[in-house]
């Protein structure tokens, strides 16, 4: 992993540092990871913003995010508006008089009017190398297109979706089995240390922000289902890539006699089959391989309807019969 020595620049002089008011906004364990990072520095965060509580888990009931219960346990106050269109949520906001909004995952386009509040403006916390992998999913979308290289860019925001100058780059080298929790991951660590050196260069009025060059831009749409629903007319390398970006969540799937069955771990086999794409060509200890448009598909892992995640040996002794060579799998 490597940091672009452009375009932060070196806050390393003596007494030039100087502890930031922060107000954090975020959701999600990636989040909760970077604001964790801020309480261990000398800097001081004044108030966290996260989305409102959502209904979870079988019983539905409402549940805090997870930078709302590491702030809670910090006696930090936490805000949860629905957005910022009320005078009454920017005002609230303006009164804590923050240095510099921090804003990782948070789930909410900020407005210009918010944008504008703190000192120092707003800066977030991006899980891509802008300008490749805008918007929502940049981990998985990562995973799922092949790249070889991912990262963290610290941005300026402004009103575009992530289209801010850039204070610093951090790279990452993607593996051969990488997952999308695996990125997760490793960003989150790069990042969390990223954020605190743009900080310091921002607390000494040392940073400076290179623009994104935008011809090179493209956008990490919102994971949905049909993008977890395997269609096996498909190449085996690109149903492998994509079971391995949503691993472990959401997971992709498919349908045998008319269940749903969750793949979680696969191995492209460079072998091709004359069976019509989604039948199941064989099955023993090595996996369960399946016809695709091109090559084949070896599912090592899976989960039955009702079921924890099993290796495909404890699937066969279980589940033998259900993936009889000559048997299909289906999309939805």
């Amino acid at each position: 992993m490597s940091n672009s020595a452009s375009p932060s620049a070196d806050s390393s002089t003596p007494g030039t540092r100087q502890p930031l008011k922060i107000v954090f906004a975020g959701t999600p364990d990636f989040a909760a990871h970077h604001l964790q990072a801020l309480l261990a520095s000398e800097h001081r965060v004044v108030a966290v913003y996260s989305q409102p509580d959502r209904p979870a888990g079988r019983g539905k009931k409402l549940q805090a995010s997870p930078v709302k219960q590491l702030a809670v346990a910090h006696e930090i106050p936490v805000y949860q508006p629905l957005n910022f269109k009320q005078p009454e949520a920017r005002e609230e906001l303006a009164a804590l008089q923050p240095d510099v909004m921090v804003v990782v995952a948070y789930g909410l386009i900020l407005p210009q009017a918010v944008l504008d509040i703190p000192r120092l403006g707003c800066i977030n916390v991006h899980a891509s190398l802008l300008p490749r992998w805008r918007g929502a999913a940049p981990i998985q979308r990562a995973v799922e297109a092949g790249d070889a290289e991912s990262g963290v860019t610290i941005m300026q925001m402004e009103k575009g979706l992530d289209t801010g100058p850039m204070f610093t780059k951090v790279h990452c080298p993607l593996a051969t089995d990488e997952t999308g929790g695996s990125l997760h991951d490793k960003l989150q660590a790069v990042g969390a240390s990223a954020l605190l050196q743009t900080l310091t260069a921002l607390a000494a009025g040392k940073a400076v922000a290179e623009a994104q060059d935008d011809s090179l831009a493209n956008y990490a749409h919102k994971i949905d289902k049909p993008d977890l629903n395997l269609d096996w007319q498909q190449p085996a390398e690109v149903l492998e890539r994509r079971i391995r970006a949503f691993n472990p969540f959401p997971v992709c799937f498919t349908h045998l006699a008319g269940e749903r069955i969750k793949i979680y771990r696969a191995q492209c086999l460079a072998e091709s089959s004359a069976a019509a794409p989604g039948a199941i060509v064989r099955a023993d200890k090595q996996g369960i391989v399946v016809a695709c448009g091109s090559a084949s598909l070896a599912i090592t892992e899976l989960q039955m309807p009702g079921k924890k995640p099993m290796a495909v040996t404890q699937v066969l002794n279980g589940y033998g019969d259900k993936f009889a060579p000559g048997t299909h799998l289906a999309a939805e």
